[in-house]
């Protein structure tokens, strides 16, 4: 089960969606068009957090590192948050924002590398854009 969406974390990601930053605005650009059939979420809310990026199917939560996350209480206020999320059967990608600002390609290539290892490792089927067509036979029940 996904954590709850509080109203405070609702409207703040709301808000966030509107000023994403240069790296974020970057890579969402490549995101959004579901690359190999992943869907992601930008800036999505998730309990008390709001995740810069998120696939649901692969329970990963995306986030883009600026400096700031270097700096002061924010590693540790970091791994508070990883830790809550992974308590919430959701893992994080860290990704540095000059990464992102190099090379936005690579980067959405890595993540989808590690969205689709795992969908593989839960088992999951590939997305329904990957898959072979198939139609229901008359030996499955269907018109039983």
């Amino acid at each position: 089960m996904r954590p709850g969406k509080p109203a405070s974390s609702v409207k703040r990601a709301r808000k966030l969606r509107q000023r994403l930053s240069k790296p974020e605005a970057m890579l969402w650009q490549v995101l959004r068009l579901s690359p190999c059939g992943y869907k992601f979420r930008k800036q999505h809310p998730a309990g008390p957090f709001v995740l810069d990026f998120f696939c649901a199917r692969a329970n990963l939560a995306i986030e883009i590192d600026g400096f700031a996350h270097d700096t002061g209480d924010r590693p540790e206020r970091d791994s508070r948050r990883d830790d809550w999320l992974s308590a919430n059967r959701i893992d994080t990608m860290r990704i540095p924002a000059h990464d992102v600002l190099a090379d936005v390609v690579a980067v959405a290539d890595s993540i989808v590398a590690v969205v689709g290892e795992r969908m593989r490792l839960f088992g999951k089927t590939p997305p329904s854009s990957l898959r072979d067509a198939t139609s229901p036979s008359r030996d499955d029940g269907e018109d039983k």
